[in-house]
């Protein structure tokens, strides 16, 4: 279920093993993530030549990326090549939405239905259906009566966007927001952005790819993988983290240290020191240091201030921005606080904050999702006995490895809650899941086994694994 990335290489493995299979999807096109998600500035915050498949050599070697982070459009273009390049395209129903998955006891198969009327009957269901792809809306008292245009970047039109002209109120600052508001900003007349929670950022410093640099890494793309397989968030070749203390560094070491992860730009300053995420004391090194370069970058103090976080930097994943904090310079750009004083409703003409209307002509929904679980929770699965997936999931999602879930045979969750999943680099885990489902089924078929799921007392170890993790 799902022809992103996770669905494609799911396809190509299922075909290697002679397997019939057949991938569902309710987008009109392949891509999954890089279909979906085109608001202005839409961009991958991995290296491109880490974010790219590095299970065939030949694909590898022959795709020329062109900028050290790829656009949607470059990396939809690629997604399309993968799925012509390995004939995947006549086993996978486009404009198709899954709307029930039940194991049926008696027969040990899934029984699969969806919107065409179609209904299917499979040993195995593998849901490839990311763990950001059910698009978040607020339910704000009086959005569906506002009088004008409203986005949600995730489900953004194909054929783009004109703001010129435009007052826009964006909703939202996480990745999507930090990406889009610089487009729209040197676009629209007005643009008033509404922040619950200041987001960390880091600069991407993008740039086309040095040819040089990119043959080095073909040269030796197979030790780049595994270096990546083999840290904790898949990321292999760009500044591996230093296995240093930032408590055992002074304050002109710190400078000097992060200064120059900053200039580098990207989620590789976390790795500066390798105790950021371990240590709340040397988190505060990073947090001052990025506070500082916030306080740098906006010219009034007070917006410099707001757009400043106080929280854990890397607890949640960080932002990848350009030119990010510099737009709250523009003089056709406001900071709204909307953290202690809510957005009360959305009239026919905006936002109402504190009483005050805020009169915009668009309003785009950068709000995120239904994350890691409203994907699955959005289509009625129903394992042994009948029991809901939903009802499994009741105080939270529990699993096995992000996997599979006790008491859903053959029932398969593509970076699932539970696994590493989006605090690493996204292809990577997805290749070592499918390829893990694939052995499962060879071992299955080896052994005479019809099924497999895990058992209870594992799962439990895990998710209390999880927890403390």
């Amino acid at each position: 279920v799902g022809a992103g990335f996770a669905g494609l290489y799911m396809l190509h493995n299922a075909h290697g093993l002679g397997l019939r299979a057949e991938v569902i999807e309710r987008g009109d096109g392949v891509g999954g993530t890089w279909y979906w998600n085109r608001y202005p500035g839409a961009r991958c915050d991995v290296p491109s030549m880490e974010y790219s498949f590095g299970f065939d050599h030949q694909l590898e070697q022959e795709w020329e990326w062109t900028e050290k982070y790829a656009t949607q459009a470059e990396i939809l273009a690629y997604v399309e090549h993968v799925a012509d390049r390995f004939d995947l395209r006549a086993d996978i129903t486009l404009s198709t939405t899954v709307e029930a998955c039940r194991f049926d006891d008696s027969t040990g198969r899934w029984v699969v239905t969806a919107s065409d009327g179609v209904t299917r009957v499979a040993r195995f269901v593998v849901m490839a259906t990311g763990c950001l792809s059910a698009a978040n809306v607020p339910d704000i008292e009086g959005r569906d009566g506002f009088a004008g245009r409203t986005f949600h970047t995730g489900r953004w039109p194909h054929e783009g966007v004109d703001f010129s002209g435009r007052r826009v109120a964006v909703i939202g600052t996480g990745s999507s927001a930090v990406q889009s508001i610089p487009f729209i900003a040197a676009e629209a007349d007005q643009v008033s952005v509404f922040q619950r929670t200041a987001t960390w950022a880091v600069p991407a410093h993008n740039e086309p790819l040095d040819l040089a640099a990119v043959a080095e890494i073909k040269a030796d793309y197979a030790n780049w993988r595994q270096k990546a397989r083999d840290s904790s968030s898949a990321f292999g070749g760009y500044y591996p983290r230093r296995e240093v203390s930032a408590l055992d560094a002074d304050e002109a070491e710190l400078a000097e240290q992060y200064d120059e992860r900053w200039e580098v730009g990207g989620l590789s300053f976390l790795r500066a020191y390798n105790d950021l995420l371990l240590d709340e004391r040397a988190n505060a090194t990073a947090a001052a240091y990025i506070r500082g370069k916030i306080a740098e970058l906006v010219d009034d103090p007070e917006t410099a201030a707001l757009l400043s976080p106080d929280t854990i930097v890397g607890c949640k994943r960080l932002c990848v921005d350009t030119d990010y904090y510099a737009t709250f310079n523009r003089p056709n750009v406001r900071l709204i606080d909307v953290s202690s004083d809510p957005i009360e409703r959305i009239d026919a003409a905006g936002p109402v904050v504190g009483g005050m209307l805020h009169e915009v002509d668009d309003i785009v929904f950068a709000t995120g999702f239904d994350a890691m679980t409203g994907a699955l929770e959005r289509i009625a699965i129903e394992g042994r006995r009948g029991r809901p997936l939903r009802d499994a999931w009741s105080a939270g999602p529990v699993t096995y490895l992000g996997l599979q879930v006790a008491g859903f045979p053959n029932l398969f969750t593509i970076t699932g809650p539970g696994s590493p999943s989006v605090l690493t680099n996204m292809i990577a885990s997805i290749e070592q899941h499918v390829e893990w489902i694939t052995d499962a089924i060879v071992a299955l078929d080896a052994g005479g086994f019809r099924t497999i799921e895990p058992a209870d007392e594992a799962q439990d170890r895990w998710v209390g694994y999880v927890n403390e993790i």
